[in-house]
């Protein structure tokens, strides 16, 4: 990946939406040589797909929380594949530092937020969770 692809992605990121033609003006690229990067891009597996993203007071969910989850010795697999067949959590990072893995998840109301933290917090090989339900997002790129 080079400068031009990166000024690409980056493009892409602030509209999913742009045409081929303005993708090209905004990398000083001709068309064909931005449609052959983006294609290129996609068989490498660096774009996956274009997507709508949403406001957070339009998304699915009206309540979001960071779920910080420390996981015993050599329980990270488990875990992680038990969080995943929790619907409500949409994302999962694995960190260094005092947790070992953030979970984001999100629920329409925040006694539902309580239940799936509960949820978490019972599954083997969690050791403990703190969460910090999300009040506002200042920014997203």
């Amino acid at each position: 990946m080079d400068n031009i692809d990166e000024k690409l992605i980056s493009a892409l990121k602030e509209n999913g939406r742009a045409s081929t033609a303005k993708l090209a003006r905004s990398v000083g690229r001709s068309r064909t040589s931005v449609q052959s990067r983006l294609e290129r891009l996609e068989k490498q597996g660096i774009i996956l797909g274009f997507g709508v993203r949403l406001a957070p007071e339009h998304s699915l969910g009206a309540v979001r929380a960071h779920v910080m989850i420390k996981v015993g010795p050599k329980e990270s697999r488990s875990v992680t594949a038990a969080l995943r067949e929790i619907s409500p959590v949409r994302v999962l990072h694995s960190v260094s530092g005092e947790v070992d893995l953030i979970a984001v998840a999100v629920t329409a109301s925040v006694a539902e937020m309580d239940q799936v933290i509960d949820r978490i917090g019972a599954l083997d090989g969690v050791e403990r969770t703190t969460s910090s339900i999300i009040l506002s997002t200042k920014f997203e790129r």
